[in-house]
């Protein structure tokens, strides 16, 4: 689950980080009582969407050279004109695809003169199994793009859970991001701050970009994005009430109800597959043949009659999808469960697409007599790669 910016900072102000003040709005209404409760003359407007690159982003409905989704402004009044502008349109960034998001809070704070932009993030390094510290020098770029370029300027320091971020730790980080004086001091509170609210909170990834130091040499974090571990939210009641649905697909909204694996793709074809590892495989040979998979969808490996049913509806309700794949191998999984699912949903929703089906293990007979008892127009496949080059020509008018 990922969080707004404003939030994510009035989190981690709970846990003593420095950051700015600020005033979150949903109204231009709003924007002038907010400008004026901060220091000035210097404020930040900036556009909360789930996504990153605001500062380069285009608004849809704004001319080509209008600013992007994050400005400065130099009075009250230029926050409420911006205010005004940006709240309601369609910010377009590199994270958000041609659609873009549309723009329904904005986050007024209050300026920082900038001496030096930095990176830091927070993260599960699995190849160690351990919360890692990921810093460079290199504040304010696509950390991809550095990596890529530049790997020799990121640094991952790994942290041992039965001593937490060590003195030790703290001095390398502050060597990796060449911190002096009053920064180096402010360091010995900061990574611990943020390494205590990754644990206690549950997070996925905490990503500070920029971490600055500003003119009087003290740390800010100026940015901060914060995402957290799905499973563990039932420990976090605080955090799930920062959910903002209207920032999520509706199709991945409703499978959470469900206990669906599901993510939306740009494809058009619809896949529906039990395993994780199964559905990757699945989607790849979709691409192999030529098309694209407009989801990822894994139905788990004990799913009902119901959980099956409710998965079809969701494929089938992606207006992009212009034939459906339904690959099983069924161990826990049962084949007749998902026929009777399948069966169940085309009869409640029906069948507008190519629907090609691949069953393979506990009870598959059952489950095939089932399809074929059916009356519906299902293509069977006898494995995988029969199923990929059915459900492409079939979507080909071949």
């Amino acid at each position: 689950m990922n969080i707004h910016e404003h939030q994510a900072k009035a989190l981690l102000k709970e846990y003593g980080v420095p950051v700015a003040g600020g005033v979150a709005i949903f109204s231009a209404d709003e924007a002038e009582a907010a400008a004026n409760s901060l220091p000035g003359p210097l404020y930040v407007v900036k556009s909360q969407i789930h996504a990153g690159g605001r500062g380069k982003g285009k608004f849809k409905e704004l001319s080509a050279d209008a600013k992007g989704g994050v400005r400065l402004a130099k009075s009250v009044a230029d926050v409420v004109a911006n205010a005004r502008e940006m709240l309601g349109n369609t910010l377009v960034t590199k994270q958000t695809g041609p659609a873009g998001k549309q723009v329904n809070r904005l986050y007024i704070e209050d300026g920082a003169d900038i001496a030096r932009e930095l990176y830091l993030s927070i993260l599960v390094d699995r190849t160690v199994g351990r919360v890692a510290f990921v810093v460079s020098t290199e504040g304010g770029m696509d950390i991809e793009a550095v990596a890529e370029h530049s790997p020799e300027k990121i640094v991952t320091l790994a942290i041992d859970p039965d001593t937490g971020v060590t003195a030790a730790d703290i001095d390398k980080l502050a060597a990796a991001l060449k911190l002096e004086g009053d920064a180096k001091a402010d360091s010995q509170q900061l990574f611990p701050a943020l390494y205590k609210a990754f644990c206690d909170k549950d997070m996925s990834l905490l990503e500070v970009n920029p971490l600055i130091v500003m003119a009087d040499g003290h740390l800010r974090v100026l940015d901060a994005k914060v995402s957290f571990d799905n499973n563990a939210l039932f420990r976090h009641p605080d955090v799930v009430a920062l959910r903002d649905t209207s920032e999520e697909d509706a199709k991945e909204i409703e499978a959470s109800k469900f206990d669906l694996a599901y993510v939306a793709l740009d494809g058009n074809i619809g896949c529906m597959v039990n395993g994780a590892g199964l559905a990757m495989a699945t989607m790849d040979i979709i691409k192999l043949y030529g098309e694209e998979p407009a989801n990822f969808l894994d139905v788990g490996g004990g799913a009902s009659k119901e959980k099956v049913t409710a998965a079809f509806k969701i494929i089938t309700a992606d207006p992009n999808v212009k034939g459906i794949l339904v690959n099983i191998f069924g161990g826990i999984m049962r084949c007749d469960i998902i026929a009777e699912g399948v069966v169940a949903a085309v009869k409640e929703v029906g069948l507008k697409v190519p629907l090609v089906v691949r069953l393979e293990g506990t009870n598959v007979k059952e489950g095939k007599a089932i399809l074929r008892d059916s009356g519906l127009n299902v293509i069977p496949a006898d494995d995988l790669d029969d199923a990929a080059q059915k459900i492409v020509k079939a979507i080909k008018g071949q």
